[in-house]
């Protein structure tokens, strides 16, 4: 039997394109040294910086990130349980860069800095993926932040004003209370949720304990901020790469929804307004420095100041740079970055807190001392500073809050002045009174944020005098009347204020007329007894 030799030929030609097509050209390398979350690899000739590389390990695949490029090996970070990684190992290149699930689907969850579930919900449905380290927006992408973040929390709404799109700074020792600043502002965003004003909440858990991290997420179901809430947890047991890439991931997260108000007229699966700005709190970046450094010394690169790399400040400029809000020609979305930092014994002027004041657009300051005199939130008002908020801030806001902070000041002074015992003119006791109200009206209890109409009613109260016949310790019953009387009796002038947000002659009066009334019936009811 006569074969063709075009047919034979055909049939290896085919067999040779099949052959090609599922030859699959990976280059790999081997693992030559494995520890603490740091491989050294040899082979991998052409890696890139940045570059993801796939560890094969008996126990299934482990996803790393090439971080130093040497003369014969490149140093990678192990993403995942290093310690399943053995010398001897096949490594991966796979030319992509670090990305993380975003979008509606995580929204409510508890994810790793992969973006992993960690709560025992079903498996993540997310929109798209994201790179992790991407650059920031450039100036002409940005417009000036014009729109305030409302925390609810009185002392900050007044006196250090936070805009959608800054960056302010929650610093203080430990057990001050700077977590609970970042949860009662999530817990505000609550009223928003729903509407165009909507915030999305990001809250990255650096180096924390799991118990924490548990009550952190525990309160914020309690409160019913879960909705719009997304929780990033790279615990304290965890390894060194995963807390150093959190606050990355988290700010991915939030960049996605930034970057949504493009898109117009998209919509949530339960038909509510896509969210386009977003809340990033990353809890702590001290930790994730220390989470670097570890990693850097075991890459052998050269120490500098305090062990940190020379880099370690550019770690946290690139994060923090890529809170912003955007132009209009971009949608008009926005990223707002509440860092965390830890002072040892309240020095601000150690390398990790100053270089991160110096990226931020100001610093809310805690101070121990306060904390423990029962001045909660302990906010020392001196040092603690807004360089944008002033021009997010509520007109009717802006407007009582400037003779606030130069009150509270003078007190501060005076206080430590009248401590001497000195015989104090009438004029000097009167500011001493005003500011001992002010100081007691200003505190609050956790979890319990304002909204901004009451704030402004109760500081015009308070500012204006009308609370000087109260007794120090009743100011809060008086302020908690007053407030729920403005439901009632005196509704008409709080929702006028509710709608200018403004304080015009007609509101002022509103607001003496209903204090007075108020005042009045205190007093009777003080007098009966």
């Amino acid at each position: 039997m006569k074969i063709k030799t075009d047919e034979i030929t055909s049939v290896i030609k085919q067999e040779i394109e099949q052959y090609a097509a599922e030859l699959e050209i990976s280059e790999v390398g081997r693992v030559v040294e494995v520890g603490d979350g740091i491989a050294r690899v040899y082979g991998l000739s052409k890696a890139m910086a940045g570059e993801l590389v796939q560890f094969e390990t008996n126990e299934g695949p482990v996803m790393g990130q090439v971080m130093n490029l040497e003369l014969d090996t490149v140093g990678a970070v192990i993403y995942g349980d290093y310690l399943n990684v053995k010398e001897g190992d096949l490594v991966k290149a796979t030319n992509r860069l670090l990305e993380v699930p975003v979008g509606e689907g995580m929204l409510g969850r508890v994810v790793d800095p992969l973006g992993r579930a960690l709560d025992d919900g079903p498996a993540i449905n997310a929109d798209s993926t994201q790179k992790v380290d991407v650059i920031a927006p450039g100036i002409a992408a940005r417009q000036p932040v014009t729109e305030p973040l409302q925390t609810g929390i009185k002392a900050i709404d007044a006196m250090i004003p936070i805009g959608r799109g800054q960056r302010e700074l929650i610093i203080g020792d430990r057990k001050t209370g700077k977590t609970a600043v970042a949860i009662d502002t999530i817990i505000n965003q609550r009223q928003y949720w729903g509407t165009d004003e909507a915030v999305v909440c990001i809250y990255v858990a650096v180096g924390q304990k799991e118990s924490t991290v548990a009550s952190v997420v525990e309160t914020l179901k309690k409160n019913g901020a879960m909705d719009y809430t997304i929780v990033v947890n790279a615990g304290s047991s965890d390894p060194a790469p995963m807390q150093y890439i959190a606050p990355y991931s988290g700010c991915s997260m939030g960049e996605h929804f930034m970057w949504a108000g493009k898109e117009a007229g998209k919509t949530l699966a339960d038909g509510k307004p896509y969210p386009k700005h977003a809340l990033c709190i990353y809890d702590d970046l001290s930790k994730q420095a220390v989470a670097y450094r570890q990693l850097s010394l075991l890459l052998r690169r050269p120490p500098g100041r305090e062990a940190y790399p020379g880099d370690v400040f550019y770690l946290h400029s690139r994060l923090l740079e890529r809170a912003t809000k955007l132009s209009d020609e971009n949608g008009g979305g926005s990223l707002t970055a509440l860092p965390v930092i830890e002072t040892q014994e309240g020095d601000v002027s150690a390398y990790i807190p100053t270089n991160v004041i110096s990226i931020t657009d100001g610093q809310i300051y805690l101070e121990p001392e306060l904390f423990f005199s029962g001045v909660r939130p302990a906010i020392n008002v001196g040092i603690s500073v807004s360089r944008v908020g002033g021009n997010a801030q509520v007109k009717a806001m802006k407007k009582i809050a400037g003779s606030l902070r130069l009150d509270l000041a003078a007190y501060r002074e005076l206080e430590a002045f009248a401590q001497l015992g000195t015989e104090l003119d009438k004029a000097t006791q009167r500011q001493l009174d005003r500011g001992a109200r002010m100081v007691e009206l200003l505190k609050q209890p956790q979890y319990q944020p304002y909204e901004v109409t009451d704030q402004v009613i109760s500081i015009y109260a308070g500012t204006k005098g009308h609370l000087d016949e109260v007794s120090v310790p009743e100011v809060p019953e008086f302020e908690k009347g007053l407030l729920d009387y403005f439901q009632t009796a005196g509704k008409a002038t709080r929702d006028a204020l509710v709608e200018k947000k403004a304080l015009d002659d007609d509101i002022v009066k509103g607001l003496e007329d209903t204090i007075a009334a108020y005042k009045a019936q205190w007093a009777s009811e003080k007098s009966k007894g």
